[in-house]
């Protein structure tokens, strides 16, 4: 439980951030979606169980903050840990240039999926697809750039949960 309540703080940092940084690129009509990102160290790294709650709860927090029916970002992101954690064997998965580019991938798919989901909401969706695609090639730039930072304050996070507790547990086993 405690790594799956780490691996969500850490999500829900990445949500404020990004949140943050899309109000101020509002002016500009430029809208960041790094979905993947939040899945993949989740998928990688930790348990099916663990790692799948915490992807949950992620999914949850962008439902609640987004204009999609409840379940969209819950429903993407079960999908998509478990494709990953099913690779994940196959998968370079220490090195960090591999990781980043499996959470590239894995924005575009996700983004790609929601976009289709929901472009029958707009009254002409071929007109929508240039402006997709601009904020798609906006997010994926961002998603590699931050990625290393994201991926590392997680496993730092992870081993600083761990280390605590265990101190905690030597000192009360006795």
């Amino acid at each position: 439980m405690r790594r799956t309540l780490v691996t969500f703080a850490a999500g829900f940092l990445l949500w404020v951030i990004v949140s943050q940084l899309n109000h101020s690129l509002a002016p500009w009509r430029i809208y960041l979606w790094v979905g993947g990102l939040f899945i993949t160290h989740a998928a990688l790294m930790l348990p099916l169980r663990c790692g799948l709650a915490a992807s949950l709860l992620v999914g949850l927090l962008l439902d609640a903050s987004a204009p999609v029916t409840f379940g969209t970002h819950l429903l993407l992101f079960a999908i998509g840990h478990g494709v990953i954690f099913h690779l994940r064997d196959r998968l370079p998965r220490e090195e960090t240039t591999a990781r980043v580019i499996i959470a590239l991938f894995a924005n575009l798919a996700l983004l790609l999926v929601l976009s289709f989901v929901l472009i029958q909401r707009g009254p002409a969706p071929a007109a929508v697809w240039p402006r997709i695609i601009f904020d798609l090639v906006c997010s994926q730039v961002f998603l590699a750039v931050v990625a290393p930072w994201f991926f590392a304050l997680q496993a730092r996070t992870l081993d600083l949960t761990e280390s605590i507790a265990d101190a905690y547990d030597r000192r009360y086993d006795t």
